[in-house]
């Protein structure tokens, strides 16, 4: 699988043989920009904001915006809600993609710690794409919770400060900090399979491709 982030918590999944998916399209009010080219044959939405649900964005088959489960083009996804418990106004639909026993889940802009029960719900995670730099998604140290609870074999942070937005949120650094890790070298793209994952948990960084 392929993996490429495009800023935010948008992120293009790609396996061979599969639907292609793209999670939480923006707009242009938050710095980045979509590229042109940029296809799916899935589009997830965890919740309705302008920089994760540009409805506008046509170039795709599939739109899935709610709870439920899915299988589309040998893609099998669930979709569940996570709204804030104390805030009914930050909904929030994580989703769990699973592509052939690789399982990715995208946490959207979850808020809060989910329980434990919770977490089960979900099963075996690989990747997990997780918000780090606060705003309406968690920050650091609640990110490192999440983590210790999904237990997954790489993390990819999300939905933090880069020079191409203009949104209010904290550093990558800080939550590298509370990781225990130093700098981490970006990468353009992340290709894994069930075959090659880490024996022990590990994050990495992507760049947001913006051309």
């Amino acid at each position: 699988m392929d993996i490429t982030w495009y800023g935010h918590s948008c992120f293009r999944l790609v396996e061979r043989g599969k639907a292609s998916v793209v999670t939480d399209p923006y707009n242009g009010d938050i710095g980045y920009k979509l590229p042109r080219k940029l296809r799916a044959d899935i589009v997830t939405i965890s919740h309705e904001a302008p920089g994760h649900a540009n409805r506008d964005w046509p170039r795709s088959t599939y739109v899935i915006s709610g709870p439920g489960e899915y299988e589309i083009g040998g893609v099998f996804v669930i979709a569940v809600a996570m709204h804030h418990p104390d805030d009914p106004k930050r909904q929030n639909i994580v989703y769990l993609m699973d592509f052939d026993g690789l399982n990715v889940i995208h946490l959207g802009d979850l808020s809060y710690v989910p329980t434990q029960s919770q977490v089960e719900t979900l099963g075996a995670v690989n990747v997990a794409l997780v918000p780090v730099g606060g705003g309406n998604g968690l920050n650091a140290g609640q990110a490192a919770e999440v983590i210790s609870l999904i237990e997954p074999d790489i993390v990819i942070p999300m939905h933090y400060k880069t020079p191409y937005t203009s949104l209010n949120l904290d550093s990558l650094d800080k939550f590298l900090k509370v990781m225990g890790l130093g700098t981490v070298q970006p990468q353009e793209m992340l290709r894994v399979t069930l075959d090659d994952l880490p024996e022990q948990p590990q994050v990495i960084v992507l760049e947001p491709q913006q051309s």
